[in-house]
């Protein structure tokens, strides 16, 4: 049972990740999870509720055993580096505001792991995907709704949660759409014809009135499209094509960057398309290794 301070605490770091950050509600929910769990364990392993004063005085021996718990699981070293980061930014925030050292859970090393990237469908693969997303339902009008929102995860370069985001009042879609990505980082995003037209179709077939300011997609009991519906979808057009496990729906925004910069090379462009807030992350997750690089920049700089 954790503390009532240690709870309120928890709250309050938060509620400071959403109002200060931009955490999106994912983010919030895995941070919830993550640092409960470290209070819980730690209950039980010092034997009593843990207050802000004990956990102020967390030492390296009680950090290794936390991690030593979480290791005996099936837990992966991926998995286990989420969490302490969770554990870190809260005692970080908890440090400054009570005045103690936090050094000891600060300090703690998290374990390595190779980064996965995920990996591109070929340009062929990426359209017969969109082609074959119609098919898989029954119903005219979600086969309708769930190739708008294929195209515009491949056409668009948008995240999941940011298509399922959009509202009725929306569409129309534009020709350029501004978009509120991960820590409210705001971007613009060129809208294809092709993305345009999907949506339109879509309103065209949907027998649900739509509110304005109610989502643009929903599901066939009225309510907002989940993530979850569209991975499985995106789970029988994997099977039918016989596609790799890899072809998932945020496979579709990465085959968008990929294509976008085997094409151009222009990796700030697609930097900016993707709302990354670094280039540093565009690079990772392009899979654009040193050659490629060289070779932009052979071509690019006035002195190569």
């Amino acid at each position: 049972m954790i503390s009532p301070a240690a709870s309120e605490a928890r709250d309050g770091w938060l509620q400071a990740q959403k109002a200060l950050k931009g955490a999106s509600e994912n983010t919030l929910t895995a941070y919830f999870s993550d640092v409960s769990e470290f209070l819980a364990f730690m209950t039980e392993y010092k034997g009593g509720q843990q207050g802000l004063a004990p956990l102020s005085k967390l030492t390296v021996r009680d950090m290794r055993a936390w991690m030593a718990q979480m290791r005996s699981g099936d837990l992966s070293a991926r998995s286990l580096a989420r969490k302490l980061s969770a554990v870190k930014s809260f005692f970080r925030w908890l440090a400054e505001r009570e005045g103690f050292d936090p050094t000891a859970v600060l300090s703690t090393r998290a374990p390595k792991f190779q980064k996965k990237l995920p990996r591109p469908l070929a340009p062929d693969a990426a359209q017969a995907v969109i082609n074959t997303v119609e098919i898989q339902s029954k119903d005219a009008w979600v086969g309708a709704r769930d190739t708008a929102v294929i195209t515009l995860l491949y056409g668009c370069g948008l995240r999941i949660s940011e298509a399922l985001g959009l509202n009725r009042c929306d569409a129309p879609l534009p020709e350029v759409m501004r978009i509120i990505g991960k820590g409210g980082k705001e971007r613009i995003v060129p809208v294809l014809p092709a993305a345009r037209g999907a949506v339109d179709e879509y309103l065209r077939q949907c027998p649900y009135p739509l509110e304005d300011n109610g989502p643009l997609f929903i599901g066939v009991r009225g309510r907002r499209l989940s993530a979850r519906q569209i991975q499985s979808v995106m789970q029988n057009v994997r099977m039918q094509l016989g596609l790799p496990a890899t072809a998932t729906p945020h496979a579709m925004r990465h085959s968008f960057a990929t294509h976008l910069l085997e094409a151009s090379g222009d990796l700030r462009s697609i930097q900016e398309l993707l709302g990354h807030a670094s280039l540093s992350t565009t690079q990772a997750y392009t899979a654009v290794d040193t050659a490629r690089l060289m070779d932009v920049y052979n071509k690019a700089h006035p002195k190569a």
